[in-house]
Order: structure tokens, then sequence, then C-alpha cells
């Protein structure tokens, strides 16, 4: 059973907390984790795009001039994908994107994301996360603080509109509920730093 230390916002450690294995102490499967990644970003894409092609463009089919004789190239009607307005070659249509991945694997693929992170010791878990005022500068000599200079999630246990404020103009910083985390979050930033109350609600909602 994995044990992290708890930090205060000061980097000072005020306890420690035992992680259940069955969320933290995972194999790395990267093949997974990279399967249920794609489904996520592929389920999330709208598959809305349209364009036309040359047998949809509402124009005249009559050929813009002659075969022979002008010295110019061979053309047929205006329509055609050359032409400004003509239309498009393979053109994209409303398709349907979504992968299906059952719950097992997103459960399985998100627990060995989260424990290769702790592995590579880029979580930090915090016994609260309050910025002064709800400040930028509070927000950022926090980040500074624990060497946090790439990309960064906070998880908390519900919305935290303070901490959302805080962090809302840093780039790279983002703000999450930890029941809307997903393995995507987590491989796509580099440092997890959780509030003790949301590795508690973590590790309820899985094991």
């Amino acid at each position: 059973m994995a044990k992290l230390n708890v930090y205060n916002m000061k980097k000072e450690s005020v306890g420690s907390i035992d992680l259940n294995d069955l969320v933290f102490g995972a194999e790395y499967n990267e093949a997974l984790i990279h399967q249920v990644v794609v489904a996520l970003h592929n389920n999330a894409r709208q598959g809305t795009k349209s364009t036309l092609t040359r047998s949809e463009i509402n124009a005249t089919k009559k050929k813009i001039y002659r075969q022979k004789g002008t010295g110019n190239a061979r053309h047929d009607e205006k329509s055609a994908p050359q032409f400004v307005g003509g239309g498009v070659v393979f053109a994209p249509k409303p398709r349907d994107f979504s992968q299906k991945i059952n719950k097992k694997m997103r459960d399985i693929a998100f627990s060995s994301a989260l424990s290769q992170k702790i592995r590579q010791e880029e979580v930090f878990i915090l016994d609260e996360v309050k910025f002064a005022d709800n400040k930028t500068k509070a927000a950022s000599e926090f980040l500074k603080t624990f060497g946090l200079n790439k990309r960064t999630i906070i998880v908390t246990d519900g919305k935290d509109e303070g901490i959302v404020k805080a962090t809302g103009n840093i780039q790279k910083v983002s703000c999450e509920d930890v029941m809307l985390l997903n393995v995507t979050d987590v491989v796509e930033n580099t440092f997890l730093v959780f509030t003790k109350n949301a590795i508690k609600k973590l590790e309820e909602a899985y094991v």
C-alpha cells in the first residue's frame, strides 16, 4: 500500500495518507491508456463538418468556354474544384466518430495512469487548497513553492469557484471536480494536486 505525505500550502508535511493499491497500485498499461484516451477524444468530436462536392454546387453546368481554339486549358463547368467557388475534392461529410469503451476499460486505464503518476512522484496531496482572496498572485506563489512549472491540474472535492478564479489567468493550470476527473486529465497534465478529501472520495468511488 502506497503512502504519500500530506502537505499544507507552504509545502510543510502535516501528516500522511495510505492509498489503496486497487486504485493507486496498478501496473502501467500504456496501450490501454492510449486506446481509452483516443476513444475519449473521438467521442468528444461533433462530426458535423460538411462541405459540397462539385455535383452539389448550385451553379450552371455549362462548359465555361469552348474546348479548342482559345489557347487556354481545357475545362468543364465552373463547379469544378480548381475554380473559386467550386466543389471540394473528397469533401468531408457528417459522420459519427464515437468509439465504444466499456467501464472496466476506463477504470483500469484511469487507475494505471494514476499509479504511474505516483511512481513518478508527480502527485501532491494537500490538506486543503485555499488562495488568499482568490488572487492569482497567491496561486502563482503556491505553484512556485511546489515547483509546479508544467501543466498542472488541481483536483478538489466538488467545484471550487475560488480556485477556478485564482488560476483562471495562469497558463497550463486547471481545476477539476474529482468526480469528473478522467484518464485524459491525468495523462495530459504533468502534475496532479489533490486535496485530501478529493483523494478519499476518489477511493470510495473506485473501490
